[in-house]
């Protein structure tokens, strides 16, 4: 009877590990382990170490021990969460048998999992199996505009509905359709990536203070503080309305025929303290329905 292939012969390609872990011979063991088991490995002794390969490479999960030399792996974590390319990067925590707290302290703040020392090979491969397939189950970035998908944007909403101090700006196109049935699909693209973009940049002006997310269909979320989102959202709609005609044919832009498709920015906003809020779908529905559209 023919062996079936293991779940991580099936991924499209190998899954990169980084194992932070100060001991030596933990972290060689580990190495070893996974990279006999299909996936590629980078490994970190210290936090700053860590950081560092975090945001050179792309990874895919982190094995990320709480006791290191130079700050705990919680102060790892929060530093990860803080920059765009890094937050939405599974945790798993090794802490000691003993140490509940820690445990609990891990899984409060956002990490996907815990194993304690001493562990099965076994057992952590399973979870870190676990953890990959959901995370590949449904892409958690969007492959037009390299953002955070749907999948993320409902996640991170859904860790803002127990306070109120938050808001989000829903903001986007709208005309995409004619415009792509016009120009074509290729066009229509490019006009969502340069909006993405666009707003990327004005998020980091602004300190990286917002979650941007693409939630599909050319429609874009900001989710932060509400005592900014009126700047921010004041920044987007006046400098997407600027961008306009660069989205069409120069030729077009010159002659304006009278069958020329109309681009329009569209926005909206939402605030926690306009809740309680039961799901994100219902923030999501709430901004849709709230859609303004901004003369081009």
């Amino acid at each position: 009877m023919a062996q079936m292939p293991s779940p991580e012969g099936m991924m499209s390609r190998a899954a990169t590990l980084l194992i932070v872990e100060d001991e030596p011979e933990t972290a060689n063991l580990l190495e070893t382990y996974f990279r006999a088991h299909g996936y590629q490995v980078f490994t970190a002794s210290s936090g700053e170490e860590a950081l560092s390969v975090a945001q050179a490479r792309t990874i895919d999960l982190i094995v990320l021990d709480i006791r290191l030399p130079d700050m705990d792996g919680f102060e790892v974590f929060r530093q990860l969460r803080a920059h765009r390319r890094t937050r939405e990067i599974p945790v798993i925590f090794l802490t000691e048998k003993r140490e509940r707290e820690s445990r609990l302290t891990g899984l409060e703040m956002g990490a996907h999992d815990y194993i304690p020392k001493p562990f099965s090979l076994q057992e952590l491969r399973a979870r870190v199996q676990n953890i990959l397939h959901r995370s590949r189950a449904e892409p958690a970035f969007d492959g037009l505009t390299g953002l955070p998908g749907r999948p993320l944007v409902m996640e991170h909403l859904r860790a803002q509905l127990e306070r109120s101090d938050w808001g989000a700006l829903l903001i986007g196109l709208q005309g995409l359709e004619v415009f792509g049935e016009r120009y074509g699909f290729v066009a229509r693209d490019d006009a969502i990536r340069a909006v993405g973009l666009l707003l990327a940049r004005i998020n980091q002006e602004n300190g990286d203070a917002f979650f941007l997310g693409h939630i599909g269909e050319g429609w874009f979320i900001l989710i932060g503080s509400r005592h900014q989102l009126n700047t921010v959202a004041r920044q987007a709609i006046a400098r997407l309305r600027n961008a306009l005609p660069y989205f069409y044919p120069l030729q077009d832009v010159e002659e304006r025929p009278p069958d020329l498709p109309v681009l329009q920015v569209a926005a909206a906003q939402v605030q926690g303290t306009e809740g309680p809020f039961p799901n994100p779908e219902t923030v999501i529905r709430h901004l849709l329905e709230r859609r303004k559209a901004f003369p081009s």
